[in-house]
This record gives C-alpha cells, sequence and structure tokens, in this order.
C-alpha cells in the first residue's frame, strides 16, 4: 500500500529556423498520439530541440525553456529514434508511466449526526476529533498566529473544492491551475476537483478556516492553491508534475506539497535509460523552483519499506494495467520526489506519535515526521479505529483518511507558520528550521511490528529512520 504521485510559446518562426540539414521524416502509418518529454542539453535553449521534434513529426505541445524541457506529443512509430540527436540530450515516452494516487487506507466521510452531537460554539465543531492538532501544538501556535495571507502553499495533487465551507476563502484562484498533460490551464473548472477528495483532505489539513464549521487547518491565515496534476482516472504523469513545480515556483508559492511519486515503478532507477529522462527532468524543475524560491514537501509513502537500505520492489508498477514484476532496487534509484535533493521527506506517525504500521522510513532519507494516522495501532491490528486516522475536508463535507498524505500538509502546514514568523527564510533555511524545532522521537526498541505483517527496524539515535530530526512542531516555529 502506498500513501502515494511559465509555459514559453515557440513560434513558426523559431520552428523553420535551422531545419536544412535535418530530412522529413518518411510517411509512416499513424498510431496511436504518444506523449514525450525531449530533453535539451542542461543550460541549453530548446530551440534545436523543437526543430528536431518538428522534422522527426511531432509537434511541441509545451516549452519548458527554465530548465530545457519541451512536452512534445507525436503519432510517429520512429519519433523517439528520429528526434535524439545535435540539441536534444534525451527524450522518454511517458505513455505507462502514470501512477495512481498513493492509495490511503481509509476514506470516509462524517455524518451529519456526529457533527452536531459535537458541535461546540466556543471553535471548530468537529475540533474534539483533531488530535493531530493537538499533537503538534498547534492551539499553542495560533495564539501567536494563524500565519500570514501573503503565505500561499501549493498543493500539487488532485484539486481543490474551493466551493467548500471550510476553503471557500483560503483559496489563492488567481495561483492555481490545472498541469494536466503538461500545461497550464488556470480556468477554475481545470484546476477543481472531479473524481477524487485527496487534494481537498490535503488542503484543509494545511489551511481549513477557523470560521466555526467543520475544522481548523495548520496555518489558517495562510491560504492554498490548488495546481492539479492528478488526472480524472486519477493518475499522475511526470509532465504533469514538472509542470506543477514549475507554475508553483513562477507564480510565488514558498511551499508545495506533494503526497505522490513518479512513475509506475516506486523507484525511479537513473540507470535505467526510460526512466533517466524523467529523473533528470525532475530534478531540474526542482533544482529551478528552489533557486526561484520554494521549498518541496513530500511524503515518504505508505509501502513500509526501508528508503535507506534498497531491496526488491514486489508492488510495481502501478499503472492499472502493467502486471506487476518483482525488481532489484539499488543505490541508482530513488522514490522520487521523496529521494530527490532538497526536498523535505516526511514519514508518518499515529495517535501515540509512534511510526504508523504502514509508513515508509530511511536513515538520512526521512527528514521529519508528521501525524499521518494509524487506525490499527489500538487492536493490534486486528480491527480499525476509524477516528484515529486524520479528519480534514472533503467535497461536500469532512472526513477521515490515513497515509504519509495526510502527513506531509501538516508539514507543509508547520512551514506556511514559520514562514510567517520569520519571511526571510530561504527554502534550505526553513528546511533546516523545521527540523531544529521538530520534537525528537527515539527509536523502539528491537523489530518495530505493530500490526502483524508490517515490520520494520528504526537505526539512528536522536535522528533516525523512522521520524528523521522529529515530529513537526507548530508552536516551536512561531514562539
Amino acid at each position: 500500500m502506498n500513501c502515494r504521485r511559465t509555459i514559453g510559446a515557440l513560434s513558426a518562426g523559431a520552428l523553420a529556423v535551422g531545419l536544412m540539414g535535418l530530412a522529413a521524416p518518411p510517411a509512416l502509418a499513424s498510431g496511436p498520439e504518444t506523449t514525450y518529454l525531449v530533453l535539451a542539453p542542461q543550460g541549453a535553449s530548446t530551440q534545436a530541440a523543437a526543430q528536431r521534434v518538428a522534422s522527426a513529426g511531432g509537434d511541441v505541445v509545451a516549452a519548458y525553456d527554465q530548465i530545457g524541457v519541451l512536452v512534445a506529443a507525436s503519432d510517429r512509430a520512429d519519433f523517439e529514434s528520429r528526434v535524439v540527436g545535435a540539441g536534444v540530450q534525451s527524450v522518454a515516452a511517458t505513455t505507462g508511466l502514470g501512477t495512481t494516487l498513493i492509495d490511503d487506507a481509509v476514506i470516509e466521510t462524517v455524518d451529519s449526526a456526529t457533527i452536531d452531537a459535537t458541535g461546540d460554539p466556543a471553535g471548530e465543531p468537529l475540533w474534539s476529533y483533531q488530535w493531530d492538532m493537538e499533537q503538534i501544538d498547534v492551539p499553542a501556535a495560533h495564539a501567536v498566529t494563524t500565519g500570514d495571507s501573503s503565505v500561499v502553499v501549493g498543493v500539487l495533487d488532485s484539486g481543490i473544492d474551493a466551493t467548500h465551507p471550510d476553503l471557500a476563502t483560503q483559496v489563492a484562484k488567481d495561483q492555481s491551475a490545472s498541469c494536466l498533460g503538461g500545461v497550464a490551464d488556470t480556468s477554475e473548472a481545470a484546476w477543481s476537483p472531479t473524481t477524487s477528495s485527496h487534494g481537498t483532505h490535503v488542503a484543509g489539513t494545511i489551511a481549513a478556516a477557523i470560521n466555526g464549521v467543520g475544522i481548523a487547518g495548520v496555518a489558517p491565515g495562510a491560504k492554498v492553491a490548488s495546481v492539479k496534476v492528478v488526472n480524472d482516472d486519477g493518475f499522475i504523469y511526470p509532465e504533469a508534475a514538472i509542470c506543477g513545480y514549475l507554475w508553483a515556483a513562477d507564480h510565488g508559492m514558498p511551499i508545495t506539497n506533494n503526497s505522490y511519486f513518479i512513475d509506475p515503478w516506486e523507484f525511479n532507477c537513473v540507470n535505467d535509460p526510460r526512466q533517466r529522462p524523467v529523473w533528470l527532468a525532475v530534478q531540474r524543475a526542482l533544482q529551478y523552483s528552489s533557486a526561484k524560491g520554494t521549498l518541496t514537501i513530500a511524503s515518504a509513502g505508505n509501502s513500509n519499506v526501508d528508503l535507506q537500505h534498497k531491496f526488491v520492489d514486489s508492488g510495481s508498477p502501478n499503472d492499472g494495467s502493467s502486471p506487476v514484476e518483482d525488481r532489484t532496487i539499488n543505490g541508482a534509484c530513488r522514490d522520487l520526489p521523496a529521494e530527490a535533493p532538497g526536498v523535505v521527506t516526511v514519514s508518518a506517525v499515529g495517535p501515540t506519535a509512534q511510526k504508523s504500521y504502514y509508513s515508509s522510513y530511511g536513515q538520512g532519507v526521512v527528514d521529519v515526521t508528521a501525524p499521518g494516522g494509524d487506525t490499527r495501532f489500538r487492536t493490534g491490528g486486528a480491527t480499525s479505529t476509524l477516528t484515529d486516522a486524520v479528519l480534514s475536508t472533503v467535497p461536500g463535507g469532512w472526513g477521515w483518511a490515513q497515509g504519509t498524505s495526510m502527513a506531509g500538509p501538516h508539514a507543509a502546514g508547520v512551514a506556511a507558520l514559520a514562514l510567517s514568523a520569520h519571511p526571510d527564510m530561504n527554502p534550505g533555511q526553513l528546511a533546516s528550521f523545521l527540523e531544529r524545532t521538530a520534537t525528537s522521537i527515539p527509536c523502539p526498541d528491537g523489530v518495530y511490528e505493530p500490526r502483524p505483517g508490517w515490520p520494520a527496524t528504526c537505526t539512528g539515535g536522536e535522528r533516525n529512520g523512522f521520524y528523521g530530526a522529529g515530529n513537526v512542531n507548530a508552536f516551536n516555529v512561531v514562539k
């Protein structure tokens, strides 16, 4: 189970320049249109790459000149082999490289009787269920600040329901966009959710309003922007994630939350010819994002695997159609974006601040932990206790969910409070501050197996593989 993953226009004149020496492709029978990532050499213009795309029988769908990456489409069977040459470093078809959102184990809505029964006129009606906020000292933090509205957290996910009563005042619509297909679309219909509640749940944890309705978020004074990277079938493709990183960076978002992995293989292996271009393009996008002032926060995943010590992946590909295979994972393989440089990687804990049974971990990989829920710890895995998941907003109401998808937005919300209180921090300083202010949690002794069949072993001392520097703390970042 995995709690799992400025567009420039090229003129016709630009495409016409320099085509001498590139022979037109022979006539071929048309096949299904395929999307490709086409990478120019690092630091080079995309102009020559665009020329090769045209000559090979393709069209440029989006040009990310900032990082030297094109999204192209073609129905030519030999497009990939023909486009490689001067001006093109590498190319990869993204067909089959979509992955589903990390699978959160619980999602159940709150019924109206529960809302009525737990009403509290002094606060939010459902606050008594928000054990997660108490655990990371959100009430004490709110006595200092609830966050600044100039701090906008980009939610790269399945869209945010901006009509929800807890989110109607919280969404920065002018900074929201859909990145499906690798092309930004700023219409509200495009970036709103359609088939998934995931992005709305994440957004509520970060910034649900204090308004006497429902719940409160970690940073209700801050804002969220919907950056939709998950299509209606629940898949994330590399071109959408890359578009999302650049959109957030170019539109002033100092923090993004990312609860997914890129590629149907949980691990992207840079020594795999097909996967390497995806890694290179993602790395460029994340480096650009950091340079523009954006901190990327990512969930560690729900496979209960040690990301430090590689192993055999028996759960991929996760594209919904291909047969699952066993693949040996070595040091050249990374969980993206969680294991990319400069990313804050977040594991999950339950109500007792112990590692959630499902949470992946790894010394030197996990930076901090945060509440993600654990519905099995009370019964040793026998039955599920719904209210030990995380309660947040969903289209049409409120609901519980659990997974590292829920832990990441707690860290993003704390980062938003930190930046509100200390607005001059750059991404590296903000990441370090989250770690320095975290509440350390020691490793449990021996093999940790709160749910039978989910064993894990923690390594390290005060900073360790289960919890990194510790549980994020909202009060410590603002006091």
